[in-house]
């Protein structure tokens, strides 16, 4: 099986240059990495590049939103969707940092588009619970997560827990190039690059490292059968 690569874009120069390294996909966020970018930055970055395209939804600082915002958000995604989009990532979570499951639930309504939870969930008080109930919200297909709020760093033995869910995750959160012989050999097969203002070198860097790990380990299996 070939890992999927995303990489997070901020432009339509970036989504480019993560097309032609070989990226599968782009997330595409604001200038701000945690906010949602600007409906003309949607417009050029669906024109540049043919990969899927996802954007990241939030308007305020933070893992939690409100009735307003909400309402903004759904408009954004409404006029996003139309522009071409193929889906979205967000996630929110409430006053006692569990899954904000209504906030979520309405945002993605009754819409035909997939999304991804965000790294909120790395933020949740009890990460165990927030996953099972990430998992039962409406065509979420895939996780971001770094495992901890610190990074992958310090969380890499929690996420390789989620190599096996219906909904995988997607490995992001200061990934370093020494994590991905650990986290392939422990199943994971997505993986989301989140550097500042990524070259078609350093995205071609990791597109090889990536599926060499997966060759090696896939190798490996047919071996031991």
């Amino acid at each position: 099986m070939r890992a999927m690569l995303w990489v997070q874009v901020k432009s339509a120069y970036e989504a480019e240059s993560a097309e032609r390294g070989g990226a599968d996909a782009v997330l595409l966020t604001g200038d701000d990495p945690t906010m949602s970018p600007l409906p003309h930055t949607v417009d050029l970055v669906r024109a540049a590049t043919t990969v899927q395209l996802r954007v990241l939804l939030r308007l305020q600082a933070g893992d939690v939103t409100d009735g307003g915002r909400m309402t903004r958000l759904r408009g954004l995604a409404s006029s996003f969707h139309s522009a071409g989009v193929d889906g979205f990532a967000f996630g929110f979570l409430n006053a006692m940092s569990g899954i904000d499951v209504e906030a979520c639930q309405t945002l993605a309504g009754d819409a035909a588009w997939p999304w991804m939870f965000d790294r909120a969930v790395d933020n949740a008080l009890d990460q165990d619970r927030a996953w099972e109930e990430v998992h039962r919200l409406p065509r979420v297909d895939a996780v971001m997560s770094a495992g901890s709020a610190r990074g992958v760093e310090h969380g890499i033995d929690r996420v390789i827990t989620h190599a096996d869910d219906q909904v995988p995750a997607v490995v992001t959160g200061g990934l370093l190039p020494e994590h991905i012989p650990w986290l392939v050999n422990a199943g994971m097969r997505r993986f989301l690059i989140d550097d500042r203002a990524p070259s078609p070198d350093t995205v071609r860097s990791w597109r090889r490292l990536i599926d060499d790990e997966v060759d090696r380990a896939t190798r490996r299996a047919d071996h031991q059968r």
